[in-house]
């Protein structure tokens, strides 16, 4: 499972070796001054939208990028997890779709509450 961290400088998305291999990917890290937004998603598996490079199991699990009329959207979700929405400016993606244990933790976080 892949590990989210927030800190001052970035959000960082490590991902597990059999997990970069699924999303043809290395780790994610984003500056936080492109973070423009995040907000928590209920049904993160309906959320991600779009045509995939990566791993999608119908119900199951999406990890990988899925683009989309909105743009590139960095997606690492998994069925029964609670995920956020982090929304970017002037980065490769212009969203993250994170399954994370505490998503009313990262989205404080990220908003500076």
């Amino acid at each position: 499972m892949s590990t989210v961290t927030v800190t001052a400088d970035a959000v960082e998305v490590h991902l597990t070796a059999a997990e970069k291999a699924a999303a043809l990917r290395a780790d994610l890290r984003v500056p936080r001054s492109a973070v423009r937004s995040a907000e928590i998603v209920d049904d993160a598996l309906g959320a991600a939208r779009g045509v995939r490079t990566g791993l999608g199991v119908p119900g199951r699990r999406k990890l990988g990028t899925w683009h989309s009329r909105s743009g590139r959207e960095f997606v690492d979700v998994r069925h029964g997890q609670p995920a956020v929405r982090i929304h970017l400016d002037g980065h490769g993606y212009s969203s993250l779709l994170l399954g994370v244990d505490d998503p009313r933790a990262v989205v404080a976080t990220l908003s500076g509450a």
